[in-house]
């Protein structure tokens, strides 16, 4: 692997730490709420944080972005970019000099990303194949881990290869849906029972969501999810408990203990996950830890580390789970590879109940980061065909 130039640097320097916020998704709005509660707790002693803000466009600011992100007006950011070249550790910002000409200052070298995005372009490989070309650091999954874990069908059929249980689902195309929709509730209907979840393949934080207890609801479940991506999944509903768990590691992870949510709503949907105060009818109870036989937590447990290899996810997941009420059997539902970040997201949560502080464990995230960097950087990107005569 090429080696950038770096500038000398004292040891006892404080890393450079770019935060990227925002995003092209549905879940831009989660994204600034993490980003926030992760730049506050990052400690001013190790780390120089330097913000990069994505507008919902796509066009990338640095300077004040919180205030040009959380309004709209995109002019109190100065545009920026990184480039995808190994050699340079900079983030770049562009000057217009004329009409369709500009030039490029580097504003700050970077010695660590931390991608807080959640969703398409950002939590699905995208943003880290950017990040690897450009020879950055940064926390979380890599290309692959990301774009698996972000697509739900393709993370069902991993988990299916890894003898990892599932409950019955079915994929639904967009362009299926539009041309035949009697053929499509017919074919869910015989494979599937009501109630059934619609859900986007690629997006997170409930976001297009819907549980449909009929057919009319599950049209309509289908239009919502349509709105946000090509591929739709529909999954059967049980009578379940939803249960959580915290994966922190890279090659050899631990997990947190296991927490359960119980949704005063439908189910735990984005009012639930991200309002700070949604009223007391809609606020769900997070119960920390869940009250489980130690047997099957440990089950639990086991199996958040099996899909988390299963994917090659590095740095931290939540992995959800449902636990059927009537059978007793234990579900994967979905991992998260860059899970909500707010100071009431369960993430978090799960590992400051298991001894973990918050300001720690971005300390540990970022360690993890820099470790895989590392191991990378020690494998041979050329090769040499040597023939002896």
């Amino acid at each position: 692997m090429a080696e950038r130039e770096s500038k000398a640097r004292p040891n006892n320097s404080r890393l450079r730490v770019g935060v990227i916020l925002g995003g092209r998704s549905g879940e831009h709005e989660v994204s600034l709420m993490s980003a926030s509660s992760v730049i506050s707790a990052l400690d001013p002693e190790k780390y120089e944080v330097v913000m990069i803000g994505i507008t919902r466009e796509g066009r990338w600011l640095t300077g004040d972005v919180s205030r040009a992100l959380e309004s709209g007006l995109e002019d109190l950011g100065r545009p920026a970019t990184l480039l995808p070249d190994p050699q340079s550790s900079g983030l770049l910002e562009l000057e217009i000099i004329e009409s369709r000409q500009t030039s490029l200052k580097e504003v700050t070298e970077l010695d660590l990303i931390i991608p807080v995005l959640h969703g398409p372009y950002g939590e699905d490989g995208t943003v880290q194949g950017l990040l690897e070309l450009a020879g950055l650091p940064y926390v979380g999954a890599g290309v692959v881990g990301s774009a698996v874990g972000m697509d739900k069908a393709i993370f069902k059929s991993v988990m299916i290869a890894h003898g990892i249980p599932l409950l019955p689902w079915s994929l639904v195309l967009r362009s299926e849906w539009k041309q035949d929709k009697d053929a499509i509730l017919d074919r869910l209907e015989v494979a599937l029972n009501y109630p059934m979840f619609t859900k986007p393949a690629n997006l997170g934080s409930s976001v297009g969501i819907s549980k449909c207890n009929d057919r009319k609801e599950l049209i309509e479940g289908l239009q919502q999810a349509a709105r946000y991506d090509r591929r739709l999944v529909v999954e059967q509903g049980i009578n379940g408990r939803e249960l959580e768990v915290s994966v922190l590691g890279n090659d050899k992870p631990i997990t947190s203990i296991v927490g359960e949510i119980r949704p005063r709503r439908e189910f735990y949907d984005y009012i639930a996950k991200y309002m700070i105060d949604p009223g007391p009818e809609e606020e769900s109870e997070l119960i920390i830890p869940a009250d489980l036989e130690s047997e099957l937590a440990d089950t639990i447990r086991d199996l958040a580390v099996k899909a988390f290899l299963a994917i090659d996810c590095a740095g931290m997941a939540r992995v959800d789970f449902l636990l059927d009420r009537d059978s007793d059997q234990i579900f994967i539902n979905e991992l998260n590879t860059i899970p909500g970040f707010t100071r009431i997201s369960m993430y978090p949560k799960l590992w400051e109940a298991s001894g973990l502080p918050y300001p720690e464990l971005l300390d540990r995230l970022i360690g993890l980061a820099l470790e895989r960097f590392e191991t990378k950087a020690d494998l041979e990107t050329n090769f040499e065909s040597r023939v002896e005569s």
